[in-house]
Order: C-alpha cells, then sequence, then structure tokens
C-alpha cells in the first residue's frame, strides 16, 4: 500500500494542520465526536493526506470514524484559524461541508449514537440539539462553529481566526 502522509507537521513551536469535517445535522440536531476524555467536543472530520481532495478525506474520514457512508453537499466553510491549544500554536486551513448519513445511521433521542476505536483512540458521537446550550455545554470546537450551525450560510464563507482555546 502507499506510505500516507497526514498534512499536520511542526515547525518550530507551531503546528501546522489542514482539517476537513462534516456537518450532519438531522430533526435540529448535529453530530459531534469526542475522543477518549477531552473536555471538548468536535464535527467529524480529520487531517487531510498529500494530494488527496477535502471531499475524498472527508468520504474516507466517515468510513473511518462513523463506519458509514456518506453524501458529501455544499462547502460550507473554508477557514484559515489561527489558534492556540495545549501550549501549541495552530495554523489550521479547514474546509466544512454539509454531509448527508444514511437514513439507518443511528438517531437515539439521548446519549452515545456511535462508538468505536480509530487509531488508538475511543471515539464517540452524539446528536446534540442546535438549540439551547448543549453545543456549549459539550464545549464544541473551534467556539466559532456553535452560534453558526444554527443559520448555515447559502453560500461559502471564507473566515480568517484568531482565537486562543485554551
Amino acid at each position: 500500500t502507499a506510505e500516507r502522509t497526514m498534512l499536520s507537521f511542526v515547525v518550530g513551536t507551531n503546528r501546522f494542520n489542514y482539517r476537513v469535517a462534516g456537518i450532519a445535522l438531522r430533526d435540529g440536531h448535529v453530530l459531534v465526536c469526542r475522543e477518549d476524555d477531552d473536555d471538548w467536543v468536535m464535527l467529524p472530520g480529520g487531517r487531510v493526506e498529500m494530494g488527496e481532495p477535502t471531499t475524498t478525506a472527508l468520504v474516507r474520514e466517515i468510513a473511518e470514524e462513523l463506519h458509514s457512508t456518506a453524501e458529501i453537499g455544499a462547502l460550507v466553510f473554508t477557514v484559515e484559524n489561527f489558534f492556540l491549544h495545549d501550549g501549541v500554536q495552530f495554523h489550521e486551513l479547514a474546509a466544512y461541508y454539509r454531509i448527508e448519513l444514511p437514513e439507518a445511521f443511528p438517531f437515539p433521542s439521548t446519549g452515545v449514537a456511535f462508538e468505536t476505536m480509530d487509531e488508538g483512540h475511543r471515539l464517540r458521537f452524539e446528536w446534540v440539539p442546535l438549540a439551547g446550550a448543549g453545543l456549549r455545554q459539550r464545549n464544541l470546537l473551534p467556539p466559532w462553529m456553535i452560534d453558526r450551525l444554527a443559520d448555515l450560510p447559502a453560500t461559502t464563507q471564507h473566515l480568517v481566526l484568531r482565537e486562543d482555546r485554551r
């Protein structure tokens, strides 16, 4: 098999990261992922590999993490994000797409919808209501996404953000 090169690397005290994520919405809920016992959640997705288009990377990540297919929809956000996380300064480029999961993908009213191991990490996926404080209580990262999920733009938005996570 060909060697896989994730586009995430360290330069001095900084880390560059190229990420893709899916916005899966169902009945006023969004699917989020908690890795291990992190005190935050994120949208499902992962790192883009060298030579890989973002849509291909997202299909691969959904298959690896959710053991599911996904229909990739519109590109909602492209983001240049600069943030500090666990003492490391990140420069992250990210693409966020709408995705549709199969109707058979679990949608429990509460609790974990799907759990798996991926690259030695325990991943737990949960549907969280867009309304109310659920996303803030679960500490969705990046934090700018919380308010934008309830009213996604009709056309792609490009954002340049500087934020301090920790």
